[in-house]
């Protein structure tokens, strides 16, 4: 999008089709995603226009009340847009008409937004056999100023059980040169490939698997393993590929603690929960779903290896915020490698960040945590999140000011640290 900076085709596409939590609501509210931008892989419905879209969510504004999706789209209208009204049926057509016109202005483009937003520095998710041409393209442009770093994201690589397993673990051999036919050749091809990325200016990697155990196997028993799983998904046991997953999770930290790359960990998300949305839309749709969340044991074995390793980053993220208190706090508040990662997906509204606040703050105070980092395809909803959560930061420091549990200056000093000294620290910045 950087890269070619071409203007963005309508409203539509920029504002509710990206948007997996706007699909989400308005699908649980009766709508389809056929209705809503997505392609039907079925074939039974075409995409329809950017204006009946626009259209379709403003019949259904009212469902949004109360939720952050609605304050961050109220804010993005707003400051982005120049639109005082919410949107409705009524209005719709003249709102998609102004927002059509101001997109084909020079302003409005994604580099234009990008210095307009005031962005210092956005990171990508790329998998672990991209060439990052995109990022080439955007060093090497001198019209470019701002910062974009790829991520490392290898999730397939760690369930051999997974359709997609064999397919991604060819294809990081193939990036790295390297024959991943073996658990050895795969690490060294992963190896390798992470330090592709770390050249383009890489910082971290991120993972999402389903837990977050991590202990490891013996190499005579992780290459018995893989070479099952090369030959075919059915070769290996349920309880093996869990075995595997949990191995390259320890060897993922083993990684980090080598070249340096911060590793961000998400688990506890149940991937594609609706299989037949799956099957019609594909992933990214609306239907992932948290699930119980556990670190304090699952990931004794790593912390027990890497967690007082200098320089090692280990950032924790849930969307079960009932481990904040008990077990991702008091974990960053002992292991110099852990920092409780911002309120995520689910919770990344104004009272669950006030909720992790009082959670985290007793057991790691502020500065081992990540500070707010946002994760959204939405890109004009970017500013509207830092934005509120740097309110619900500011709440929380004003209620330990008035309870006197620190001073004003102290308040002022934290909640610059917490927008910039501290996420330069824990992703290396």
């Amino acid at each position: 999008m950087l890269a070619d900076d071409q203007p963005f085709p309508d409203p539509a596409a920029l504002l509710v089709t990206p948007d997996h939590y706007v699909l989400r609501l308005l699908h649980a509210n009766g709508v389809g995603l056929e209705a809503l931008g997505r392609e039907d892989r079925s074939g039974t419905h075409a995409v329809p226009p950017g204006r009946a879209i626009w259209r379709t969510l403003a019949a259904h504004w009212e469902d949004f009340t109360a939720t952050p999706v609605r304050h961050w789209f109220e804010t993005e209208l707003h400051d982005v847009f120049g639109l005082t009204e919410q949107p409705s049926a009524a209005n719709a057509d003249d709102q998609y008409d102004r927002m059509a016109a101001l997109l084909a202005e020079p302003r409005m483009r994604p580099r234009a937004l990008f210095d307009a937003f005031r962005i210092e520095v956005l990171a990508t998710t790329d998998g672990p056999a991209d060439d990052l041409a995109a990022h080439a393209r955007l060093a090497a442009d001198p019209t470019f100023t701002g910062r974009v770093l790829p991520t490392f994201r290898a999730d397939a690589v760690f369930d051999p059980s997974g359709p997609d397993w064999r397919r991604v673990v060819a294809s990081v051999g193939e990036a790295a040169g390297i024959d991943t036919g073996t658990h050895d050749g795969l690490l060294a091809a992963l190896r390798a490939r992470r330090r592709y990325f770390v050249e383009r200016g890489a910082t971290a990697t991120d993972t999402g698997v389903l837990d977050a155990g991590s202990a490891p196997l013996s190499a005579a028993e992780r290459a018995r393993i893989h070479t099952a799983a090369v030959q075919g998904p059915d070769r290996v046991t349920a309880a093996e590929a869990v075995a595997y997953r949990h191995d390259m999770l320890y060897r993922w930290a083993e990684m980090s603690v080598e070249d340096g790359l911060v590793m961000q960990l998400h688990p506890g998300v149940l991937r594609n929960h609706h299989r037949p949305t799956l099957e019609r839309f594909g992933p990214d749709t609306g239907h992932d779903l948290p699930t119980v969340g556990a670190f304090t044991e699952p990931l004794r074995p790593l912390l027990e290896a890497f967690g007082t390793e200098p320089g090692f980053h280990l950032v924790l993220f849930t969307v079960d915020e009932t481990v904040f208190s008990r077990e991702i706090g008091p974990l960053a508040g002992f292991y110099p490698a852990v920092y409780a990662g911002a309120p995520w997906w689910f919770i990344d509204t104004p009272a669950a960040i006030g909720r992790y606040r009082a959670a985290v703050t007793d057991s790691a105070s502020f500065t081992k945590t990540s500070g707010f980092i946002d994760d959204t395809r939405a890109y004009c909803s970017i500013p509207a999140r830092h934005d509120m959560a740097r309110r619900a930061d500011a709440a929380y420091l004003a209620s330990l000011v008035v309870t006197h549990q620190i001073s004003e200056e102290d308040a002022v000093v934290t909640a610059r640290r917490i927008v910039s000294d501290i996420p330069r620290a824990t992703f290396k910045l």
